[in-house]
């Protein structure tokens, strides 16, 4: 009995001494692992993967912005900048694009324009696939000011997702889809998207009229 009790008191110490000597920078590695981990641990492939890969705090720095845009989003601090591709919500055609995250809000970026801009209180959820792809969708709701839900694919998608779900304090709306999911194109139109398995990435709008990643 004695032993077991000095066993727990060393493991305390030791656990104390560890996270008494991370620095800052650790510390929030860990807090948005902790997350990524909640999100897409065991429903995801490539999760065990992205383990030993440190998140970087922005893929691209505030000055890489045109300075139309910073002026656009002024008063916003901006936290996270990354390249994403946006799939158009009808036709399916993919656009280079960046997604901005401030401390409120997410923009989609072209260029010196903002595309869109979905506050982090109205964001409805957060879909991507259980498969390997990149693939985000971002829901938003129904109401004049949005266009529609916003499909992108990101090529570091655990960080950027677990990145939009912490700033936005919405873990609990991100979801691990099998096989397809639907998405709102506007005006009360919805769209369905297939996730399948093939010999190469690819993204396309079937005979259908579905847009089908593989």
């Amino acid at each position: 009995q004695t032993s077991e009790m000095l066993r727990k008191i060393c493991v305390r110490n030791l656990v104390r001494k560890y996270c008494r000597g991370l620095t800052a920078e650790r510390k929030v590695q860990l807090q948005q692992k902790v997350v990524t981990s909640a999100v897409f641990c065991g429903k995801k492939e490539g999760y065990l993967e992205s383990l030993g890969q440190p998140f970087l705090d922005t893929r691209l720095r505030e000055n890489d912005l045109n300075p139309k845009v910073l002026q656009l989003i002024r008063g916003e601090i901006i936290k996270y900048v990354t390249p994403v591709i946006k799939y158009d919500r009808n036709g399916f055609k993919a656009r280079e694009r960046l997604l901005v995250l401030t401390q409120s809000s997410a923009y989609v970026v072209e260029m010196a324009k903002i595309k869109q801009k979905i506050e982090y209180s109205t964001l409805k959820g957060i879909s991507t696939s259980n498969l390997s792809d990149g693939i985000v969708v971002i829901h938003v709701p129904e109401d004049n000011k949005q266009k529609g839900d916003v499909i992108l694919q990101c090529e570091h998608v655990f960080e950027t997702v677990t990145k939009l779900c912490m700033l936005a304090n919405k873990q609990s709306v991100v979801k691990v889809v099998k096989g397809s999911l639907r998405f709102r194109i506007g005006s009360g139109k919805e769209g369905t998207m297939v996730f399948t398995v093939g010999p190469e990435p690819q993204v396309f709008k079937d005979k259908t009229g579905q847009l089908t990643v593989v």
